[in-house]
């Protein structure tokens, strides 16, 4: 069959997107479900690690232990997402995850939970999820066209908030009051079921060029990196996220003191908190194309990293659970904004046989200094309050902000043109 881009209308394009039966309405499935148990294992996991010890670091490290795997592993699952039958890689992936949450849940209901078992879990899930991510940001352009890959990735972040945040957070309370294995127990179901719907996935071929002999992992490796490194949209890009997930890793990390320590909200004000940014999100998500084509890609990312700079130090200076939840609602609203515009720009900026490679390089560089910023986030609350940590991640986003001003000129249209650097996809 003939190439699919210039030829295909924006109008045809986002038809297919919508076009829930086939490739992405699995996907779309699949990735919604995941993300409602990932939401009751991100909710619960700091809770039993906060039931287990009082100790802000030791509460810290469990989040740290969840962004290490990426820098550790990163740069070789998107090497090996480019290598593989993406769709395969996925489900197994899920399938394997699945296992290991199940497994956990059952030493959980027995009560040999530890935070040392915590640690070890959050790094394992992650480590797996460097694969998964960079297979599913790679397999995406294979399903919708390059016009529809803003929608696309809306719809997709859209609902993942709906039931992950939406749905999934505010269940954690009730759940673990049938039990602290119970939310786990759930999360296991979700991949499994997951893992059913990605191995029944149609996709379209994405044309790869052939490999050079002798090719290694540390060549596709180097050449994602390259790749990322001579777009300077993208470098700046990925520059100016490294500095937010700093400070995003310590005000993670202690939220949950934040919330039930500092603000004595307890379980039910931390569901209430999650909502909020939930609730932020969705409409961050809905109001995302009209934001975007008004401002462009990138200074749609530099408005929301500016607005949730002051939203960070109202949660770090007003001690109010209202206050917090209007805080996270507006820091929710501005975060869809940078994630689908950053997700897309990077997916229609990328040739399609280096999508994995360039994905894993930009999310590896990209959270690097969470790990760290989980650590400080600890440290800080530690020393001088739980407060704090939100305080420093309004720093590390200033930061941000003015690393991504002088990329701004670099902007391109929501359909990048075809400038040498994007490639499209072809259907077989």
């Amino acid at each position: 069959m003939t190439g699919i881009g210039t030829a295909v209308t924006a109008g045809a394009a986002q038809r297919r997107a919508l076009a829930w039966r086939g490739g992405f309405g699995r996907l779309w499935s699949a990735a919604v479900l995941s993300s409602f148990g990932d939401a009751l294992r991100t909710a619960a996991l700091p809770l039993l690690a906060a039931s287990l010890t009082d100790r802000p670091l030791l509460i810290a490290a469990v989040t740290a232990c969840g962004y290490l795997p990426w820098i550790v592993f990163g740069l070789l699952g998107g090497a090996v997402a480019d290598r593989v039958d993406q769709r395969r890689a996925m489900w197994t992936v899920d399938a394997v995850r699945g296992l290991l949450v199940a497994s956990f849940a059952v030493v959980v209901a027995l009560g040999h939970a530890s935070i040392t078992l915590l640690v070890a879990l959050a790094f394992t899930l992650t480590t797996l999820q460097t694969l998964f991510d960079n297979a599913a940001t790679a397999l995406l352009p294979a399903l919708v066209d390059r016009e529809a890959l803003g929608g696309a990735n809306a719809r997709l972040l859209t609902g993942q908030k709906i039931t992950g945040g939406l749905l999934g957070a505010p269940a954690v309370p009730v759940l673990i009051a049938a039990g602290a294995a119970v939310p786990f127990a759930a999360d296991a179901a979700t991949f499994l079921v997951a893992a059913a719907l990605v191995g029944f996935l149609r996709t379209n071929a994405v044309e790869r060029a052939p490999r050079p002999a002798g090719g290694t992992l540390r060549r596709d490796i180097a050449e994602g990196l390259r790749t990322l490194w001579h777009d300077r949209a993208l470098r700046g890009l990925c520059a100016s996220t490294a500095l937010c997930n700093v400070g995003m890793g310590a005000l993670i990390a202690t939220l949950v003191v934040l919330v039930t320590g500092w603000l004595g909200a307890g379980s039910g004000g931390y569901a209430a908190a999650a909502t909020a940014y939930t609730v932020g999100g969705l409409a961050g998500g809905v109001a995302h194309r009209w934001v975007t084509a008004r401002t462009g890609a990138l200074r749609a990312v530099l408005l929301a990293g500016t607005v949730q700079t002051g939203a960070l130090v109202v949660m770090g200076t007003v001690r109010s659970l209202a206050a917090l939840t209007v805080a996270l609602a507006v820091f929710g609203f501005m975060g869809m904004l940078w994630n689908v515009n950053s997700t897309t720009l990077m997916q229609q900026r990328t040739p399609a046989d280096l999508l994995g490679r360039v994905g894993s390089a930009f999310r590896t560089l990209a959270v690097a200094g969470a790990p760290l910023g989980a650590l400080l986030g600890g440290a800080v609350a530690t020393a001088w309050g739980p407060g704090t940590p939100a305080l420093l991640t309004a720093v590390f986003f200033v930061l941000s902000v003015l690393s991504l001003i002088p990329v701004r000129t670099a902007d391109v249209p929501v359909v990048a043109p075809d400038d040498g650097v994007t490639t499209a996809h072809t259907v077989r």
